[in-house]
C-alpha cells in the first residue's frame, strides 16, 4: 500500500471515533498515533510525544515569517480544474508544462466498487529541498524571507538535476525559456503585488486549496492544521524534504 493510500485510510478509521472521546484523550494529555478498529483505540500516546512526531511544525518553531504553505482538503475536490486553468492563466505556463496539477486514486468499497478519489499536486516548497541541493548554478533556492522554492532561469543551464531529484515530479523543462519552471506560489505574479493567495486557491469552487501564513496563529491554514479533530498527512515524508504542502480530513 502507498503511504499517501495508507495515510487516507488511517484518516478515515480514526473518524470513526467519536469526537467527544477524542476530546477527552487530550484532556488526559494523550493523543491518538495509531488507527481505530471497531471504534477500539490501537495506540495512544502523550500529547509532547505525539506532536514531535508530526509533520506539522511546532508552534513558535517556524523557519520563516511569512511561512507560507497550503493545505490540501483532499476530499472536497471534484476535478473540475479551475485551479489548473487559473494558474495557466496566471503564470503563462503553457499547454505541454505544468505548475499544478490533480491525480486520480481508486479505492475499493466493501461493496465490491471502486471510488475515485482526486488529490491536488504542486511543488511542495519544502524546508530541506532536494531539488535546492542538487542544483550546481544557484539557479533554484529557498527564499530567506518567505520560504518559497523560486527558480531564477537566467542562471539555469537546463541540466533537469532539480526535476529528477523533486519527490514531488512538480518540475518541467520551459522550451520557451530553455530553463526549469515550477511552481513559486504566484510570488512574481500575486503575493509581490499585494495579493494574498495563488490563483488555484482563489479559483477553487469547493474550498479544497487553503493558502496563507502558517506562522500566524490567526490564520487559517495555522488553525486547520492545529484543530484536535484535523488528521494531517504529507506525500512521501520519507524523503526527509520536510513539505509544505498539507493534506487533511476535514
Amino acid at each position: 500500500m502507498k503511504i499517501d493510500e495508507l495515510a487516507q485510510l488511517e484518516s478515515e478509521d480514526i473518524n470513526a471515533l467519536p469526537s467527544t472521546e477524542r476530546r477527552n484523550f487530550l484532556k488526559m494529555g494523550l493523543a491518538v498515533t495509531g488507527v481505530y478498529l471497531g471504534g477500539s483505540v490501537l495506540s495512544l500516546s502523550s500529547v509532547k510525544t505525539a506532536q514531535a512526531a508530526t509533520v506539522v511544525p511546532p508552534v513558535g518553531k517556524y523557519p520563516y515569517n511569512p511561512h507560507y504553505s497550503m493545505v490540501i482538503r483532499e476530499h472536497l475536490c471534484i476535478d473540475c480544474e479551475r485551479c489548473k486553468d487559473a494558474c495557466v492563466k496566471t503564470n503563462h505556463v503553457p499547454t505541454y508544462g505544468f505548475r499544478t496539477t490533480i491525480l486520480e486514486k481508486r479505492r475499493a468499497l466493501g461493496t465490491g466498487g471502486f471510488e475515485t478519489l482526486f488529490v491536488p499536486v504542486l511543488c511542495n516548497h519544502c524546508n530541506k529541498p532536494p531539488c535546492v541541493r542538487v542544483c550546481p548554478t544557484t539557479a533554484t533556492w529557498k527564499d530567506k524571507k518567505t520560504g518559497i522554492v523560486v527558480m531564477e532561469p537566467s542562471r539555469c543551464i537546463g541540466c533537469k538535476t532539480c526535476m529528477a531529484a523533486c519527490p514531488y515530479n512538480a518540475r518541467y523543462f520551459k522550451e520557451e525559456t530553455r530553463a526549469v519552471d515550477k511552481c513559486n506560489f504566484c510570488l512574481d505574479t500575486r503575493l509581490s503585488k499585494g495579493e494574498t493567495t495563488t490563483a488555484c486557491s482563489e479559483a477553487c469552487p469547493a474550498d479544497v486549496r487553503v493558502f496563507g501564513n502558517l506562522a500566524d496563529p490567526e490564520s487559517r491554514v495555522f488553525k486547520l492544521l492545529h484543530s484536535p479533530e484535523t488528521i494531517v498527512w504529507v506525500l512521501r515524508p520519507e524523503t526527509g524534504a520536510i513539505p509544505n504542502i498539507f493534506y487533511i480530513n476535514s
